[in-house]
């Protein structure tokens, strides 16, 4: 009896330990609850709340989410290598960060909440455009989200911190020079950032006028088709669109 207690216990114990992977990192000697996302419809209207956990498994339910993207004065992109820890793309490349909006915050003003979680920089953001997909990682889990793009400017020479946890590498990219690479490992990379950078041209008007200079070179044809091809390799058309702001 005592041996087959033990063993319930180890397993409940592993469950929790796969659970916590998941999870925002916490604070050193601070308890952190369980984080919720919010849960929309296809327009997304907010309709609920979910445990974030629970968003990210293979029936994971449509909830908000953004990804950010930062440029350099000449155009260069910040990527970085989302951590091993992590139990969707583990590894893979990702835009600058993504993360969720609690309940309380807007796109723009949760972006600007993470930067310095997962960097350790502050700095503004704008809101370009938001997308719905939805795709699987093996059998392990899904990301089906609504996702609003953000875009901020830093200094080439702005100190990026490799936050424990959340990412293990960083590197600063060119737009030929991403095309190059996801025409050779397009796998490698994730797909909301993919779709994210397919989709800056459809942005809002006053965006695009507003940093024209520095994402001329990630807005033509070229890059373009290079992007929709590795998109492909990740997710069916059908299963990825813009949202329209209009609804």
């Amino acid at each position: 009896m005592y041996f087959l207690l033990m063993e319930k216990n180890l397993k409940e114990l592993w469950q929790l330990l796969k659970i916590e992977t998941l999870k925002e990192p916490c604070l050193e000697g601070k308890e952190m609850p369980e984080e919720l996302v919010i849960l929309v419809d296809k327009n997304d209207n907010p309709i609920g709340t979910e445990e974030k956990v629970k968003c990210h498994l293979p029936n994971g339910k449509l909830h908000r989410a953004f990804t950010a993207l930062l440029f350099d004065i000449d155009g260069r992109l910040v990527l970085t290598k989302r951590a091993k820890e992590k139990m969707l793309w583990p590894g893979d490349w990702d835009g600058t960060f993504a993360s969720h909006p609690r309940k309380s915050e807007g796109y723009v003003s949760s972006g600007e909440r993470r930067m310095p979680e997962e960097l350790g920089i502050s700095g503004k953001l704008d809101y370009f455009h938001k997308f719905e997909y939805h795709v699987p990682y093996k059998d392990i889990g899904s990301e089906n989200e609504i996702c609003g793009t953000l875009v901020g400017i830093i200094n080439k020479n702005t100190e990026l911190k490799e936050i424990e946890g959340e990412i293990d590498e960083i590197k600063w990219i060119s737009a030929k020079e991403l095309i190059t690479e996801i025409k050779i490992n397009p796998e490698i990379y994730c797909p909301w950032m993919l779709i994210a950078l397919e989709l800056l041209e459809k942005s809002e008007q006053s965006m695009l006028k507003k940093h024209e200079n520095i994402l001329s070179t990630w807005m033509n044809s070229e890059i373009h088709e290079g992007l929709q091809e590795a998109i492909k390799t990740h997710i069916p058309a059908e299963k990825w669109r813009l949202v329209n702001e209009k609804n």
